[in-house]
């Protein structure tokens, strides 16, 4: 892992699950060279774990308040995590 990388967990709260949110998520995180996971919760939100340079995670959180067309953003909570080395970023259930 190189020594520039960061580790960012955001919770997306709205219309975010059945939209495609975490394969449009896969999508953008893989365009910005970035490794880590989405997945839904059972409270109706989705949790991101990335990892990468710091400017490509801003530009991923940035586009969270957004999502895919069909997405409906309320709020975006986001903190900094331990790096953990994903390998690629996949979409979990």
């Amino acid at each position: 892992m190189p020594a520039l990388s960061e580790h960012r967990i955001l919770q997306v709260h709205g219309r975010v699950q059945g939209v495609f949110y975490r394969q449009s998520t896969r999508t953008e995180a893989q365009r910005l060279g970035l490794t880590g996971y989405a997945r839904n919760n059972p409270d109706g939100t989705v949790t991101i774990e990335a990892e990468g340079p710091a400017e490509s995670l801003d530009k991923l959180e940035a586009w969270c308040h957004q999502g895919p067309a069909a997405a409906r953003v309320d709020k975006v909570e986001a903190e900094a995590g331990q790096v953990q080395g994903y390998p690629t970023f996949e979409v979990r259930h």
